[in-house]
């Protein structure tokens, strides 16, 4: 077993860093842009007398640094060659190279280069064309794929509602077959909740139950909604902990789509809900460990030149034991979602779920909680400095703390790691470790 990162993957990390210094972070420092990320943040990015919504010059600026990105090549990285990437055979563009990328912006701090809070970065990742791909028909890859590449697309998830979240299987938004002007299609009725990106959003896949019993996890499909559609209104947006909000309540009312709207199969529309799933959280899995590493290191430095009573915090054990044992934690978790990653790239994807789901959910719940324990902890050895908003922890508590909800929650996360160790609903691991997931294969970090 090879542990070592591959070269290119290296001379990769220096190219985006030289890129991030070169490029990002002199637009980063044009025109008092820093107020976005310094103890001006959450105010300048919400305004606050629209309801909450990010103000337009702060998602322009992330526009604008996505389209230096794209032009340097970066943005697009772990997409097939086909929209521009350099997702291939060689390994490029692949879980492992993206979960070390990930890792290695969150670990640089806050800044324009990978903000977090939005999902924004100078390396893109889009959920939303991974279901595309799999699920599209040829005319939606064209329209929506290529849209959401030139920024004239932009496509909102729809699947929690208002008195169901983690279980989806239980939604009360129906569709059902209804012919409106001679034409085939659906009419769709009910609500969602949490949809982000709605104020800006072209698009929505809304997933509504076309068949069989509540509980079920056949029965259940996927539409694309443009968003002007008639009945599809937004309700409120929700503030929440960090702010600003694009977090919508919608209601769908008597909203019919043609029968081309469809993506997937009619009554498999979970399937396409999951087909992004392990991609994306072995990649937040990543991102909650570098913004943890980067707490970690802060502290340490600051407990290396802070001496209160004249003796440096770093003697102190009280100070060093706690950072030890997050150290000792991140150190752990890396070598798990490498492995984890490297794994996924050694099978079919649709494969993941059965020989390796366990494994992602451990990376993923652990490394959020991990991130909010070493925000808190910087907190603490910052002090005074570290509970103000003069220090990005607080920042970095408030918008990981979400992931311990979304992305599915730590605690259907820990119950999908129990059904695989104790063999509930027919999942069984292959291996009480990670051998069992190996097979025949070499994974090389």
């Amino acid at each position: 077993m090879n542990f070592s990162l591959p070269p290119d993957l290296i001379d990769y990390l220096h190219r985006l860093d030289t890129f991030i210094d070169d490029t990002i972070l002199p637009l980063q420092s044009r025109n008092d842009n820093n107020r976005f990320f310094d103890h001006r943040r959450e105010h300048a990015r919400t305004d606050w007398d629209a309801g909450g919504l990010p103000r337009r010059e702060w998602e322009d600026l992330l526009v604008e640094c996505t389209r230096l990105a794209d032009a340097a090549g970066f943005w697009r990285f772990s997409l097939p060659r086909e929209y521009g990437g350099q997702n291939d055979s060689s390994g490029r563009g692949s879980n492992l190279w993206m979960a070390v990328i990930r890792e290695h912006l969150a670990a640089k701090g806050l800044g324009l280069f990978n903000d977090l809070q939005n999902e924004h970065s100078v390396v893109g990742n889009f959920p939303d064309v991974v279901m595309l791909q799999h699920f599209g028909t040829e005319d939606q890859k064209r329209e929506l794929i290529g849209g959401r590449l030139e920024k004239r697309v932009r496509i909102t998830f729809g699947l929690t509602e208002p008195g169901h979240g983690s279980d989806a299987t239980h939604m009360e938004t129906r569709a059902v077959a209804e012919k409106r002007g001679g034409v085939e299609g659906y009419r769709i009725d009910g609500a969602k909740k949490w949809q982000t990106g709605m104020h800006s959003a072209t698009h929505c896949f809304i997933f509504a139950r076309t068949g069989g019993r509540d509980g079920s996890v056949t029965g259940i499909s996927c539409f694309i909604v443009p968003r002007d559609t008639p009945g599809l209104e937004v309700e409120s947006y929700e503030w929440t902990l960090n702010m600003p909000t694009d977090h919508a309540t919608v209601s769908i009312n008597n909203v019919w789509v043609p029968s081309t709207a469809l993506l997937g199969p009619l009554d498999h529309g979970l399937a396409v809900a999951q087909a992004f799933v392990h991609e994306n959280r072995i990649r937040q899995a990543a991102s909650s460990l570098g913004a943890a590493v980067f707490c970690i290191q802060s502290s340490v430095a600051y407990a290396n030149k802070r001496k209160p009573f004249g003796t440096l915090l770093s003697h102190n054990q009280g100070i060093q034991f706690p950072l030890v044992e997050l150290h000792t934690q991140a150190c752990m978790l890396r070598l798990l979602i490498r492995e984890t990653a490297a794994l996924m790239d050694s099978m079919p994807h649709v494969d993941v779920e059965k020989r390796l789901g366990d494994k992602v959910s451990m990376c993923n719940y652990w490394a959020n909680r991990l991130c909010t324990e070493a925000a808190d902890r910087a907190i603490q050895v910052h002090g005074g400095m570290g509970y103000s908003r003069h220090m990005p922890f607080e920042h970095i508590w408030r918008h990981h703390r979400r992931y311990r909800i979304t992305e599915g929650s730590e605690e259907i996360q820990m119950r999908k790691v129990a059904a695989y160790l104790f063999g509930f609903g027919g999942r069984k691991s292959e291996s009480q470790g990670i051998e069992g997931a190996r097979g025949t294969k070499e994974s090389k970090l």
